[in-house]
C-alpha cells in the first residue's frame, strides 16, 4: 500500500468506529447548522454530507430525504430544549421562572443552530408535521409555566397572555443572537418584567389572572408589604 493509500484509509476506517446512533447524530448536527443560516430549501443533501464529512450516499441511508433529514434535526433541538426547560421545583414562582428564563438562554446561545432552525422552520408550516414539532414545544412550555404559577385550567385571558408572552421570548432570543447589544442578564429581568406587566394589563380583564397577579406580587414582596 503506498503512502497514499495509506492516508486516505484511515479516515475510512476512524467513521466505522462510530456507532448508529453516533454518525445519525454527527448529520443531524451538521443539519441543524446548516438550516439555522438558511432556508430549508436553500440546502440540499450534498450541503449536509460535506458538512458533515460523509457521503451522499450515507445521508440517504439514515434519513431517505432532506424532508425527513429536515424533520429529524427539529425534533432533536426540540428535545434538547424540553429536556433542558425541566422547571425547577423550589422557590418562588417568579424566580422558578427566571431560572426557566436562563437556561432558555442557555440554550439559545450554545445550541444556536438548534434553536434557531427550531423557531424558523415552525411558522412557515404550521400546518405539517414541522408545525407540528414546534406546537408541541410550545404546549409542553405552556404546560409547564402553568405548572409554576399553580394554574392547572387557565382560562382564555390568561392563556392568551401567556402565549403571547412566549412569543415574545421567542422573538428577543432571536433578536439577542443576531445582534447581542444588551448583556443577556438585563434581557432576561426585562422579559420577567415584560410578564408581570402583561399579567397586570390582563387581570382588567379577567379576575382569575388579577388573582394570580395578586398572589405572584405578593409572594414576590413579601408578607409585609
Amino acid at each position: 500500500m503506498t503512502d497514499e493509500q495509506a492516508r486516505t484509509e484511515r479516515p475510512r476506517r476512524s467513521r466505522r468506529r462510530l456507532s448508529v446512533d453516533e454518525r445519525r447524530e454527527e448529520l443531524i448536527e451538521a443539519a441543524l447548522g446548516l438550516f439555522s443560516t438558511r432556508p430549508p430549501e436553500d440546502v440540499s443533501i450534498d450541503d449536509v454530507a460535506a458538512a458533515a464529512g460523509a457521503s451522499r450516499a450515507l445521508v440517504y441511508h439514515y434519513f431517505g430525504g432532506k424532508q425527513e433529514l429536515y424533520l429529524a434535526a427539529l425534533t432533536s433541538a426540540a428535545r434538547q430544549l424540553s429536556d433542558l426547560l425541566e422547571p425547577p421545583t423550589e422557590g418562588k414562582p417568579l424566580d422558578r421562572l427566571r431560572i426557566s428564563l436562563e437556561r432558555y438562554f442557555d440554550f439559545a446561545e450554545s445550541h444556536a443552530a438548534g434553536f434557531t432552525a427550531l423557531l424558523r422552520g415552525g411558522p412557515a408550516d404550521r400546518s405539517g408535521e414541522v408545525g407540528e414539532i414546534v406546537d408541541n414545544v410550545r404546549q409542553l412550555l405552556l404546560g409547564r409555566i402553568l405548572h409554576t404559577v399553580g394554574i392547572a385550567d387557565p382560562g382564555p385571558v390568561l392563556r392568551i397572555t401567556l402565549r403571547s408572552w412566549m412569543a415574545a421570548v421567542e422573538t428577543a432570543g432571536l433578536d439577542w443572537l443576531e445582534n447581542r447589544d444588551i448583556p443577556r442578564a438585563d434581557l432576561e429581568r426585562l422579559l420577567v418584567d415584560h410578564l408581570v406587566v402583561m399579567l397586570r394589563a390582563a387581570g382588567r380583564h379577567d379576575p382569575v389572572t388579577a388573582e394570580l397577579f395578586d398572589r405572584l406580587s405578593q409572594e414576590e414582596l413579601g408578607p409585609d408589604h
